[in-house]
This record gives C-alpha cells, sequence and structure tokens, in this order.
C-alpha cells in the first residue's frame, strides 16, 4: 500500500515539474508590455514624475523578464511582465489625468478671463 501511495506521490510530482518546465516564453506579453510603455512615453509621461516613476519600474521589470526568460524562468517572466504592463499602464493613466488637469485649469482661466472682460 505504501509503494502504491509512493509510486502516486512520485507520478504527481512528476507531472507538476513536466507542467512547470512546458511554460511558454511569455513573448506576447512582453510585447504588450513594451506597447504599454511605448504609449506611456509617447503621451509624454517622462514629463510628470509619478508617471515617469512607473514607466521607470516597467522598464526595469521589463528587463528582468527577459533574463528570466533566457534562463528558462518563464512562469516568473510572466508574472514579472504582468507587473510591467500594469506599471506602464498607470503610468499612461497618470499622464492622461494630468492632461486633463491642466486643461481644466486653462479652461477655467478662459472662463473667468472672458467674464472679467478680457
Amino acid at each position: 500500500m505504501k509503494t502504491v501511495a509512493s509510486m502516486i506521490a512520485l507520478a504527481g510530482l512528476g507531472l507538476v515539474v513536466a507542467c512547470g518546465s512546458s511554460f511558454q516564453p511569455p513573448t506576447d506579453r512582453l510585447a504588450a508590455s513594451e506597447a504599454a510603455i511605448r504609449s506611456a512615453r509617447e503621451l509624454g509621461a517622462e514629463h510628470h514624475p509619478q508617471a515617469a516613476l512607473h514607466v521607470k519600474l516597467a522598464d526595469e521589470q521589463v528587463a528582468t523578464a527577459r533574463t528570466l526568460m533566457k534562463d528558462g524562468e518563464n512562469r516568473r517572466a510572466d508574472l514579472v511582465l504582468q507587473r510591467a504592463k500594469s506599471d506602464a499602464e498607470l503610468a499612461v493613466m497618470l499622464t492622461r489625468e494630468q492632461a486633463a488637469k491642466t486643461s481644466a485649469e486653462q479652461a477655467k482661466k478662459n472662463l473667468e478671463d472672458h467674464k472679467a472682460g478680457k
């Protein structure tokens, strides 16, 4: 009975190892992360401190993921790339928020100027 249990445990361990090593390189997620970083930069994220920080973090995470992929750590690379994409998307949102605030402030100033007769 112990032999059967040992064989089942060993087979289960073999499946876990096989499944872990067959995780494909997350090239799609890498491309999506890089695209999000590019979008943030194109919107001017590097001109806003909080957004720039998240772009920098995303860049570092992409570099880490590339190293992990070279080492065959595809599952970990995938997780790191999820974080990189999230940071880049946050940078995009922070940049858009700042642009909206600036636009609203300008509209408010224009309205005040108009009311004042300027």
